[in-house]
């Protein structure tokens, strides 16, 4: 039986991850410190090892020990938000916590596919295509970019330093069930919340500016390719569409006016990714169409909510 690692894997896209793993028969083990992430999402199949990445010779015994021949990377600080407030420490966990990983992978020769961002990666500028191929350059617009970038700079090195396989999946926005909707990241969850709440969505800016929002069970499904497919690549995963945020709220159902509020700094007008390469180098593509997807994050969010204390529903694969 296979063996992999999810670190992060009692969170949002970590646990969704572990259970399509778990559901394809591999032997799971999870990290998490459990800081956002939530024990009753992991996978009860799967081994919860509560532990922070950054603490460099645990999480490399525990890898020797259990010597997983994947290690999925997706613990990290998201907040783009709380990066700009305390830029050391998110350089602190996504820098210093990927370092850790990669040295635990080496260890044992695991391969690592890590999870980066794509739009606060390449950021904004003049000549900047949208959607943006892997070959733009990159222009990190607030410290939560750049540390990734730093972070994916790191999977570079230790390639060509060790021999380590690494792949870096560049996501899009992603969304869908388990989503947090009390967070600061992840808007699609949070207006679903309001909702709910019978509370009227606050919008940052004009409302116009666009992301491309990709369900977590597609992007589930790129990582398990990223772990089948070729070392040292670096890829977008998203779905090359842009979706403005009046648009989450009108495929919501959502027909008043929402709250507006000042623009926050390091937030993008426009994004998105193109994905050709993903589907020329794993066969892959987003299939979600977005009202399904959000109709099924609506649904997520509700049945949390009925039952707090039970099992999150994760995402429901297509066909």
């Amino acid at each position: 039986m296979p063996t992999a690692l999810v670190t992060g894997g009692a969170g949002f896209i970590g646990s969704n991850l572990a259970d399509a793993l778990v559901a394809d028969g591999v032997r799971c083990h999870v990290v998490d410190d459990l800081s956002s992430g939530r024990e009753v999402q992991a996978p009860p199949e799967a081994e919860l090892h509560v532990l922070d990445i950054r603490a460099m010779e645990p999480l490399g015994g525990l890898v020797e020990r259990v010597r997983p021949e994947v290690i999925y990377h997706l613990a990290a600080q998201v907040d783009v938000r709380k990066a700009i407030a305390d830029p050391a420490f998110d350089a602190d966990v996504n820098v210093g916590g990927t370092v850790a990983v990669l040295e635990a992978a080496q260890r044992v020769g695991a391969r690592v596919c890590f999870a980066s961002t794509g739009g606060a990666g390449y950021g904004e500028y003049e000549g900047l295509p949208v959607p943006s191929p892997e070959t733009s350059e990159v222009r990190p617009l607030a410290h939560y970019g750049m540390s990734k970038m730093a972070a994916e700079g790191y999977c570079g090195l230790y390639g060509r330093l060790y021999g380590l396989p690494t792949v870096v999946l560049r996501l899009c926005n992603v969304y869908g069930p388990r989503q947090d909707p009390h967070g600061e990241a992840g808007v699609v969850a949070i207006f679903c919340g309001k909702l709910l709440d019978g509370e009227r969505p606050k919008v940052f800016g004009d409302g116009l500016q666009t992301r491309d929002y990709g369900y977590v069970g597609d992007v589930v499904a790129a990582f398990q390719a990223a772990a089948a497919g070729p070392a040292g690549e670096t890829v977008n995963v998203g779905t090359g569409v842009e979706t403005t945020v009046l648009d989450l709220l009108e495929g919501l159902g959502y027909d008043k006016e929402p709250e507006f509020a000042p623009a926050r700094p390091g937030e993008l007008q426009r994004s998105a990714l193109d994905c050709a390469k993903a589907e020329r180098l794993w066969g892959w593509r987003a299939e979600m169409p977005l009202a399904d997807g959000l109709g099924r994050t609506y649904r997520s969010v509700e049945a949390d909510r009925a039952a707090p204390e039970a099992r999150p529903p994760g995402f429901t694969a297509i066909g």
